[in-house]
């Protein structure tokens, strides 16, 4: 008898199967698009969330967004694919070499002669923040960056370096926020030394906060109570030895690319690379 309804689609094996997606390590310099908005970039890391694994792309002007890593979210040439996070330790010839920045590393080459322009930072620890992070950068463009131990003198400093045409000085400080003692002190020197010398800062009560508690295994910076010294609250809250130094040691050890910094000391960093290295700096 002829079935005029045809098969029975509901049988099993009779209704056709979705297509697969492809899943497709996401190796760093691997070029994809974002299939809901149409953003498109390279891949350059990953980093754990609330949610799950998630992909840092930057596109070709040097913009970073990041985008969840879920099922069927992005295009590679063309074709809808899952990316995964590749495997801890890839092979070197893979992916092409990043500096700790994210920066892509070019072919290395004789040491380049310091510019005279400058990058002051207020301590040690600052400056070993920045080397650790950014330090192949500054050597490739000869940039050279100095602690200076404190910024209550810089107004007094400035005027020896004499700031000028060729001669930039870009100062990074701690706790810039309205209102405070840095705020005060980076505008005047900015009201004498304009342009060719510029203030910038971060929040943080100090550079110890710009690394991400998660960077170190901890849910947050502790709240260390007014009038108590701030990195000696810090060691006692989280239950380290009152050693500052092993501590600075520790947190330090705990940084290995930018992915472990927070915006706000990024954007200053790179901000400043670009005063320092402007064609008329």
């Amino acid at each position: 008898m002829h079935d005029r309804y045809g098969p029975d689609v509901l049988a099993a094996g009779r209704h056709p199967r979705a297509p697969r997606v492809a899943e497709v390590p996401g190796e760093l310099g691997l070029v994809v698009e974002c299939a809901s908005s149409g953003w498109c970039g390279a891949v350059i890391g990953w980093e754990r969330t609330a949610t799950g694994w998630a992909v840092r792309l930057e596109d070709r002007r040097g913009a970073r967004r990041v985008f969840p890593a879920e099922p069927a979210a992005f295009l590679l040439e063309g074709r809808t694919v899952t990316l995964v996070r590749p495997p801890a330790h890839p092979p070197a010839a893979t992916a092409p070499a990043r500096t700790a920045s994210g920066s892509i590393a070019g072919p290395r080459g004789p040491a380049r002669v310091a510019r005279e322009s400058r990058i002051w930072v207020e301590g040690r620890h600052d400056a070993e923040l920045v080397e650790r992070v950014w330090g192949d950068d500054l050597r490739e463009v000869g940039v050279v960056v100095e602690p200076l131990g404190g910024i209550d003198d810089l107004a007094a400093l400035v005027p020896a370096f004499a700031p000028g045409p060729g001669r930039r000085l870009v100062v990074l400080v701690d706790h810039l926020v309205a209102g405070s003692k840095e705020s005060r002190i980076a505008a005047e020197v900015e009201r004498r030394w304009a342009p060719h010398a510029r203030v910038l800062g971060h929040p943080y009560v100090d550079v110890w906060q710009a690394v991400k508690p998660a960077a170190l295994g901890i849910p947050a910076w502790p709240v260390v109570p007014r009038g108590q010294p701030w990195k000696a609250g810090v060691c006692a809250a989280l239950g380290w030895p009152p050693d500052e130094a092993a501590a600075w040691r520790r947190i330090l050890g705990a940084v290995r690319s930018y992915a472990d910094l927070d915006p706000a000391l990024l954007a200053r960093v790179e901000e400043a690379i670009d005063l320092v290295t402007a064609p008329d700096a």
